[in-house]
């Protein structure tokens, strides 16, 4: 199935944080979302798709809405945080936005930036049409880099129409502004596992 034939609309969102609480934020966080509206095939009144479909037209959109965030902002080595999220219309079910995004959209992500060694956070929802959502972020490569974790929330007025998808990839380049809460380590939950073993 071609995605670019399901294609409404593509909608792009790009922030740049340079102050926070009134301070400066070192380095400026700048945060890059690319979304596509889609006809939902399995709704289509002639020859409904089914869910192995909606897999393989999130695998092209996800490499496509990559493709255009790196267009954005150039080099993929300086990506900080990456997250995923969808709307599915009410005509729809929640299943649809998962299948977009829990099964080969992260592999296309990673496909094209070249990176991506931990779980891209999902968030999926219906909803009608500028139903808010959260792109949650997580780290891109180190698991318990926790001030790369941060939330944007989004919403496109006119969709997704009842029988339409939004589908949203996002990117983050800097940790969360100012991010100053010291975490544990990978180290320092091996050592609490083990001793809550013994």
């Amino acid at each position: 199935m071609d995605a670019n034939a399901l294609i409404r609309k593509l909608v792009h969102f790009e922030e740049e944080i340079r102050t926070e609480y009134g301070q400066p934020v070192q380095p400026v966080l700048r945060r890059v979302v690319q979304g596509a509206v889609i006809a939902n095939p399995c709704l289509s009144p002639d020859t409904p798709a089914g869910l192995p479909d909606l897999v393989d037209v999130s695998a092209q959109l996800g490499i496509e809405l990559t493709r255009r965030a790196l267009e954005r902002v150039g080099d993929a080595t300086g990506i900080r945080a990456y997250a995923k999220a969808v709307v599915v219309g009410t005509a729809g079910d929640k299943e649809h936005g998962a299948a977009m995004i829990h099964a080969r959209l992260g592999m296309a992500m990673r496909q094209t930036i070249r990176r991506g060694r931990v779980l891209i956070p999902g968030n999926a929802k219906v909803g009608p049409a500028g139903t808010p959502i959260d792109v949650c972020f997580g780290p891109i490569d180190e698991g318990w880099d926790l001030d790369a974790m941060d939330s944007l929330t989004v919403s496109v007025a006119d969709a997704p129409h009842p029988d339409e998808i939004l589908l949203l990839v996002a990117y983050a380049y800097g940790p969360r502004a100012n991010a100053r809460t010291q975490g544990p380590s990978q180290a320092d939950v091996d050592q609490l596992l083990v001793t809550a073993s013994a």
